[in-house]
């Protein structure tokens, strides 16, 4: 319908919150034994309203008094698994006094496999020890993916810092003397950098949005570019986006001028300067006409020999001082 500028070059915009599932699910793909332990006793407890009703008892002996229960994770959502972590975090001494209390649970999770030839084993206390890790680890994609699939807020102008975060923090755990931690985080860079691992496939859309907060604007795109891909590369995106979004903005200003038609000087001298036969409201009119013309040339004028500024609304905005970026900040009402 001639509304796609740029010949749809930026049209094509994938979804965050799905790419940052698919990253995650690589991470979970192959997850600590302390992870499959937790999930098997967990689904051991939900397999039966006796075993969970026994288990809920457990609460009191521990004085838990808790009205939230076990959670089972769906295997195409990370999140449930980190709710299931996390859950089952808050109910560890439960756990610890049910298996000493139900010789059940401890003869499933010694009969019962990870994979095959590859057996559950028995819950220990080390086991809790790296899943409390694990969960604080996806806590922080748990929290981004909540953050950037909001519907009330804008989220476009976040998206490619919230990105750049994520590459800093997957690069730290790569490099942690966690073994567990650097494994999954080495298996969710792989597909971080199948999405976001080249610049150059990246829609420029993702750094302009951002640009265009009064509180970052291009030195926090270029700031973070450089983190991202190096300070060459960095440089070289950073230019390309400028150009870019030049000449979208120049596409901007085509589309609000047509139809538009200014006066020019050539214009003028055909025009009939005569006023005597006109009455003196018709005289002022044709006058008023007239100046516009001649102040349409001045401004000509000045333009050329650098009297006026010559500077974009793009030009002034980049030129400007960034906003404090404050909870209180509203980009909607900027």
């Amino acid at each position: 319908m001639g509304t796609n500028l740029m010949n749809g070059t930026h049209l094509h915009v994938r979804c965050m919150a799905h790419i940052m599932n698919l990253v995650v699910q690589d991470g979970l793909k192959k997850s600590s034994v302390s992870i499959e332990r937790v999930r098997h006793a967990v689904r051991y407890v939900r397999q039966s309203p006796a075993r969970l009703k026994r288990f809920q008892e457990c609460f009191d002996a521990e004085q838990l008094n808790s009205k939230k229960t076990l959670c089972l994770n769906v295997p195409t959502r990370w999140n449930s698994t980190h709710l299931m972590l996390r859950r089952a975090v808050e109910f560890e001494s439960a756990f610890s006094y049910y298996a000493s209390s139900e010789i059940g649970l401890r003869h499933y999770l010694e009969h019962s496999y990870i994979d095959v030839g590859i057996p559950t084993g028995e819950l220990l206390s080390s086991d809790w020890e790296n899943v409390k890790r694990i969960t604080k680890f996806l806590e922080i994609f748990y929290l981004l993916t909540l953050k950037i699939s909001g519907s009330r807020y804008v989220t476009s102008n976040i998206y490619f810092l919230e990105i750049c975060a994520v590459s800093v923090y997957l690069k730290q755990l790569i490099a942690n003397e966690d073994i567990v931690l650097s494994e999954m985080a080495k298996n969710m860079k792989e597909k971080f950098d199948k999405y976001w691992g080249d610049p150059g496939k990246m829609n420029k859309i993702f750094f302009i949005s951002c640009i265009l907060d009064p509180r970052y604007k291009i030195e926090s795109v270029g700031f973070a570019l450089v983190k991202m891909f190096g300070v060459d590369t960095g440089a070289t995106i950073q230019a390309e986006v400028t150009k870019y979004m030049t000449s979208l903005f120049s596409e901007y200003v085509k589309s609000s001028s047509k139809g538009v038609v200014l006066a020019s000087s050539s214009d003028c001298s055909s025009l009939d300067t005569s006023t005597s036969g006109l009455s003196g409201s018709q005289a002022s009119t044709q006058n008023i006409g007239l100046l516009e013309s001649i102040m349409q040339d001045i401004k000509k004028y000045k333009s050329g020999s650098g009297g006026v500024d010559t500077r974009t609304e793009l030009d002034k905005y980049l030129g400007e001082e960034t906003k404090d970026d404050t909870k209180e900040f509203d980009i909607l009402l900027w």
